[in-house]
């Protein structure tokens, strides 16, 4: 039973994977593949999602200067970020709980970051464990995890991630509680779950979905299962275990502490202004990572692409800058590199992918950005990513 719902959806997902030909069409599909409730939590934010929209829609203030009669027949997309080589400037942000939106979850991305030759940061609330990921994924990997008020879990994390052989880790500053998701409230994916009778019924109108989760392993929160005292199969009780352990308290300090005890590559996530990023420069992190989380914690925050001319100007080359925040095209890669970046974050758009056609979509979400980003750096007449430099883009004039 089990193989055959498993064909068909391949198949099915083969079809509409052949019709996506952007990241907006894979968005198109996952709203279609996916019952609402799990695409809500996919791609809403908090309140009225202004951030989230601002996100994307800024870098439209920003223009391409393209420069011609440059030989571009071979273009090298390859760059490294926190000491490790990849192979486009794209890296996959952490996400949570992947497997609401395809039962292969964690597994199918990190394969497919490695397939692409790039880094998957994997989540703390991730539903595939640090091990089981790294069975899978041979491929560069950093870990994200929080400041917790469990501090022998957070050293229990750096042991795991070490002997797990992850190269890097980030640390997410930016939710010190959670953020008010409007979308969730509605669907009632929420803690402890409250789904809507239409909730319910979008489930039987995504036949495949539902069985497929029916029938493959309980999902969990791998990462963390053994630490809170329910039977493993309780997610909402791990879920309510880790928002207990969310420190409001936490400060530089608590940071720093951290960047001391791994003693290796480690990102700071969610900054969100040039004063944060100053900070992470004097603690001694790898990398900032300008980001709002994808606007679902406070909205109306600045968009890391306007903020990143200014980030650069006063971090210089004493750190390394990571743009995490509205990605959708090889054009936006190319102007957050050109204002400063070392490389763009992705979530949402691999998670379309994933929930399009699993591995296979996740893969043909990074064949897209890594296309595009070829064809426009040939028209923007730069033959690698060093020759992306700051008079390649302007703000656009009224």
């Amino acid at each position: 039973m089990r193989s055959f719902i498993t064909r068909v959806d391949e198949k099915i997902a083969h079809w509409c994977l052949k019709r996506c030909h952007s990241v907006r069409d894979l968005r198109r599909w996952a709203k279609r593949r996916i019952p609402r409730p799990m695409f809500d939590y996919m791609d809403g934010a908090a309140d009225d999602e202004v951030t989230l929209n601002r996100n994307q829609s800024d870098f439209h203030r920003y223009e391409l200067l393209p420069r011609y009669l440059v030989d571009v027949e071979n273009v090298d997309t390859s760059t490294e970020v926190m000491g490790q080589p990849i192979e486009f400037p794209v890296v996959l942000a952490p996400t949570g709980m992947s497997r609401l939106f395809n039962n292969q979850g964690e597994l199918a991305v990190s394969a497919a970051a490695e397939k692409a030759g790039t880094v998957y940061s994997l989540s703390t609330l991730s539903t595939y464990s640090i091990e089981e990921v790294a069975e899978v994924c041979a491929g560069p990997k950093w870990f994200q995890l929080y400041v917790f008020r469990d501090r022998e879990l957070i050293k229990e994390f750096f042991e795991r991630c070490r002997a797990a052989e992850y190269q890097g880790l980030v640390l997410t500053i930016d939710v010190p509680i959670a953020g008010n998701r409007e979308r969730d409230l509605y669907s009632g994916m929420t803690i402890p779950p409250q789904l809507s009778l239409a909730s319910y019924l979008d489930f039987l109108l995504h036949p495949l979905w539902s069985l497929k989760y029916a029938l493959s392993e309980p999902f969990q929160l791998s990462n963390v299962a053994h630490k809170a005292p329910v039977d493993e199969r309780d997610v909402t009780t791990l879920v309510g275990y880790l928002n207990s352990q969310f420190d409001p308290t936490v400060n530089w300090e608590d940071a720093a502490w951290m960047i001391e005890q791994w003693n290796g590559p480690f990102a700071v996530k969610g900054v969100a202004s040039v004063e944060d990023a100053k900070r992470c420069v004097q603690i001694g992190a790898s990398a900032v990572i300008l980001s709002n989380h994808g606007g679902r914690q406070l909205d109306y925050t600045v968009s890391p692409i306007n903020l990143l001319a200014q980030v650069k100007e006063a971090v210089g080359e004493h750190i390394e800058v990571i743009l995490d925040g509205g990605v959708r095209r090889g054009t936006d890669v190319l102007k957050a590199l050109a204002l400063g970046a070392k490389a763009c974050m992705v979530g949402r758009p691999y998670l379309f992918g994933l929930g399009v056609g699993g591995q296979a979509g996740v893969t043909r979400a990074l064949d897209l950005l890594r296309a595009e980003i070829v064809r426009d750096m040939a028209l923007l007449g730069c033959r690698r990513i060093e020759d992306i430099t700051a008079d390649r883009v302007r703000e656009r004039r009224p």
